[in-house]
């Protein structure tokens, strides 16, 4: 008997030891935001309708259905006149870009948001334990971040990763592989770049599907402070909940939506069909049902289950948006949509059921930056905060979608009201804009068969 209760009370500790270890774990897995500083180009890097026209004009391969495609398209993206460009594109290199062309523009990017961001934080090179780069395009050896140790001198035992052919979606991939690090690395500082290399990728083709990248891609990135200490907690401008990656490249037509190729005539470029709306339709679905569950209160999951089943027994048809009965915004404050493009920021937003004002920061983000890859998410992010959206408690929401074809989301919680005008500090009284004025509407309307042996783009401008 004796012996009996001394090994039921060695059972009892160990339960409780367990349990005890497991809750201190799951306290010490935070992730914290500590800061962020996103990257705005020189005034001599901008795409204004003058500069877009002398790129537009050096390619002799167009014709006229194919300019008139260019400003249809132009005319509809929701991108403004103030984006930025790489050098080599604006100086006319397009086509023969060099890789100290490649360096040269992730060095711009990478240092000057670096050096922003050690400086606000007063956070050392040499503190930093983790560093994670996610360019697309660009994987030079040594690789960028070895780069970046090498020019802010860090220490021998800083790890280091570069992430590859992730697309617009790989800021969140290298979020969640920061989140994934921090439960082996205790106590630790961890950096994220996110941008994207443009020199080297104007398609100079006439191939429609692969022209839309040109309209719609810009050079901009983000560097990213984020920490497991949890004594940094009150420094923190946002916590991480939750993140979920989902990935359909496995379907063909998902796979092949957004894809690197050449043309027939051999020039490189990225390829986006028509499948590509219904690729980012069906990976986000997928993916809400991981996340969603994961956010909103039993409450509103538990009416949900009841309608959708309900309507399933009934075969009732279910209506259109985020599914029956379900409301976002029960767990949800604030939508930080990736500024792919207007088409990409509506589906999204008519697929979540999300009004205007849930959609105003991608928009604007989109029209005044344009579409910069994975660094966008910040920008959307940066727009909240200097319209002072952002209160302490608030849920934010940040979804993401990429080639491959995949959708990464993750939820931050607002550990303080924030007002940072950050990289909107010039301009943001001026947003929403009352009007969206494009110069290249006026040009489609003046260009017509007739005009197959005009000089340029340039001729058509006020």
């Amino acid at each position: 008997m004796e012996l009996f209760l001394v090994m039921l009370s060695l059972l009892l500790y160990y339960i409780i030891f367990s349990l005890f270890r497991l809750g201190y774990r799951k306290k010490d897995q935070c992730c914290y935001l500590i800061s962020y500083e996103c990257h705005k180009a020189a005034d001599d890097q901008i795409l204004d309708p003058r500069a877009c026209a002398k790129v537009i004009s050096r390619n002799k391969s167009l014709g006229v259905e194919e300019y008139k495609f260019l400003l249809k398209t132009m005319v509809s993206s929701g991108i403004g006149e103030g984006t930025y460009a790489p050098k080599s594109i604006l100086e006319g290199r397009e086509e023969s870009a060099t890789i100290v062309d490649e360096i040269s523009e992730m060095d711009d990017i990478i240092f000057d948001t670096l050096d922003k961001l050690f400086a606000k934080t007063g956070v050392s090179p040499s503190e930093i334990d983790i560093i994670v780069s996610s360019v697309s395009l660009f994987a030079p050896a040594p690789s960028l971040t070895s780069r970046v140790i090498n020019r802010y001198k860090m220490r021998e035992d800083t790890k280091a990763f570069n992430l590859s052919g992730m697309g617009c979606s790989a800021s969140v991939v290298a979020v969640d592989l920061v989140k994934q690090l921090f439960q082996t690395y205790e106590n630790s500082l961890a950096i994220v770049i996110s941008t994207e290399s443009m020199s080297p990728n104007w398609y100079p083709g006439k191939d429609k599907s692969m022209m839309l990248s040109n309209i719609l891609f810009r050079i901009g990135g983000c560097s990213i402070l984020l920490t497991n200490r949890r004594k940094w907690k009150n420094r923190a401008l946002l916590e991480l909940t939750c993140s979920v990656r989902t990935h359909i490249g496995s379907h063909d037509e998902a796979y092949y939506s957004c894809f690197q190729i050449e043309d027939d005539l051999g020039k490189k470029g990225f390829r986006l069909n028509k499948d590509l709306p219904k690729a980012g339709a069906r990976a986000l679905g997928i993916n809400l049902q991981v996340l969603v569950p994961k956010v909103m209160p039993f409450s509103v999951m538990l009416r949900y289950y009841i309608i959708y089943y309900g309507n399933k027994i009934m075969k009732r048809s279910s209506p259109k948006g985020a599914g029956p009965g379900l409301d976002l915004k029960a767990g949800i404050d604030h939508f930080c949509v990736h500024p792919g493009g207007r088409a990409i920021i509506d589906e999204v937003g008519q697929s979540l059921a999300l009004s205007d004002y849930d959609l105003e920061p991608a928009r604007m983000a989109l029209f005044r930056f344009g579409n910069t890859s994975s660094g966008g998410l910040w920008y959307v992010l940066g727009y909240m905060e200097a319209k002072k959206r952002l209160k302490k408690g608030d849920k934010i929401l940040m979804i993401s979608l990429g080639a491959g074809f995949k959708c990464n989301n993750c939820v931050w919680k607002v550990m303080k009201d924030l007002d940072d005008t950050n990289v909107w500090k010039d301009c943001i009284d001026q947003y929403p804009p009352k009007t969206f004025p494009n110069t290249f509407s006026k040009i489609l309307s003046r260009i017509n068969d007739e005009s197959l042996n005009f000089v340029s783009l340039e001729d058509y401008l006020p």
